[in-house]
């Protein structure tokens, strides 16, 4: 009769959990889902959803990327979405704005790591891909794909440059602020 009652109590302890998660969730799910409101904002500070229009050229003044005349580029500023030393530059600028930036290796995408190069049996590459300077995709453990730039081609092996394409290089971006919106909760 003992194990009986207590069972039952456990029983009565678990269903009351079980009640007081799922109303905790329903509320959570209700208060997250009141919305949020995106406003027009006047200068861009951290949590502005920015949108920007760049082109981005290496010191050698040649184009790198540029989104001039398509879509442009949509970030939460402060969200770490795009490489620190710009993100930081843009900071109080307002809709129609330009600035020209210089980010410097250790605000863009860091330094190159001699550590990042390795050597693979020559046999594991493709054949069109054993050229110094061709760009190879790979997937990294977690899934996500991996550009991977071979630097030398030996007897038996290929060295590749698993650092960023970008690594090690001063970036120049030109700047346009097309657009600046600001959350709030409804």
């Amino acid at each position: 009769m003992k194990k009986l009652l207590g069972l039952m109590v456990m029983s009565g302890a678990v269903l009351g959990a079980l009640f007081f998660l799922s109303n905790l969730a329903r509320t959570s799910v209700a208060e997250s889902t009141r919305g949020i409101t995106l406003k027009p904002g006047t200068v861009i500070q951290d949590g502005s959803i920015v949108s920007v229009e760049y082109t981005l050229t290496d010191d050698g003044g040649a184009v790198i990327d540029t989104n001039v005349g398509k879509e442009p580029l949509t970030f939460i500023e402060g969200a770490g979405q795009i490489v620190k030393g710009l993100e930081q530059e843009l900071l109080g600028l307002k809709v129609g704005d330009q600035k020209k930036v210089r980010v410097k290796p250790e605000e863009g995408y860091g330094l190159s790591d001699p550590a990042a190069f390795q050597e693979i049996p020559r046999d594991k590459i493709p054949p069109e891909g054993q050229k110094p300077g061709a760009m190879l995709m790979s997937k990294a453990p977690d899934g996500r794909t991996i550009p991977i730039r071979v630097h030398e081609v030996k007897d038996k092996t290929v060295v590749v440059d698993l650092n960023h394409p970008l690594a090690g290089k001063t970036l120049n971006f030109d700047v346009k602020i097309k657009d600046i919106k600001s959350a709030e909760a409804k």
